[in-house]
């Protein structure tokens, strides 16, 4: 089973990816910075999501 965090980490990743690459092609510096801070909250509630799920298999 998925954990929630790992399914909204994924998705946050994928709108911080969008958003700096929108910034990068505009050339808006902080929707670029905006977007890769996203990615990377994205990335770490992803991980996080991992580990709770690797936890709870290995408690069962």
């Amino acid at each position: 089973m998925v954990n929630t965090n790992t399914v909204k980490g994924a998705a946050k990743e994928a709108t911080g990816k969008a958003k700096a690459a929108v910034g990068r092609a505009t050339g808006e510096k902080d929707l670029e910075a905006k977007g890769r801070a996203q990615q990377a909250a994205g990335k770490v509630q992803k991980e996080a999501g991992k580990a709770i799920t690797k936890v709870k298999s290995a408690v069962q």
